[in-house]
């Protein structure tokens, strides 16, 4: 059975608080539920973790070498300038997709760059929790 480690970044925890025109009604408890369905549904077993803190998902990241087949990971707002997380990412060498609930590319101009991306298999955004069932998918059926 594959191992995924999904990553949440800073604020994903306050879905269903935080501008809800944006990121939905549904709440951080919902998304965790949400992934392990999806996880089940796909026969992977999958860690979710969430941190406000850059140097935690580094830390993450690092730990992950040798105990996951790969990551999923929500960078939020370190998406757009954190190079520890895209050398974190490159250090592993881990299989990982980069999602987005929100489409970033129709957000504000700051929003439109990603650092991590460039350290990805792909990236999807726009497509609320659904894109994290599309990565899990890709991780699954991936070699």
């Amino acid at each position: 059975m594959k191992k995924i480690l999904v990553l949440n970044g800073p604020n994903i925890n306050m879905l269903g608080v935080r501008e809800k025109n944006i990121y939905g009604q549904q709440d951080y408890a919902a998304l965790c539920e949400y992934i392990g369905q999806e996880a089940a549904a796909l026969n992977v077993e999958v860690e979710v973790r969430q941190s406000n803190f850059e140097g935690e998902l580094v830390t993450l990241i690092q730990q992950a070498y040798g105990k996951f087949d790969g990551i999923v990971i929500n960078p939020a707002a370190l998406t757009h300038y954190s190079v520890a997380l895209l050398d974190a990412i490159k250090a592993v060498a881990l299989p990982t997709i980069e999602v987005h609930l929100s489409n970033i590319h129709s957000r504000e101009e700051f929003r439109h760059r990603s650092v991590t991306a460039a350290a990805c298999l792909g990236q999807i955004c726009g497509l609320g929790f659904q894109g994290y069932a599309l990565a899990l998918r890709a991780l699954a059926e991936k070699g």
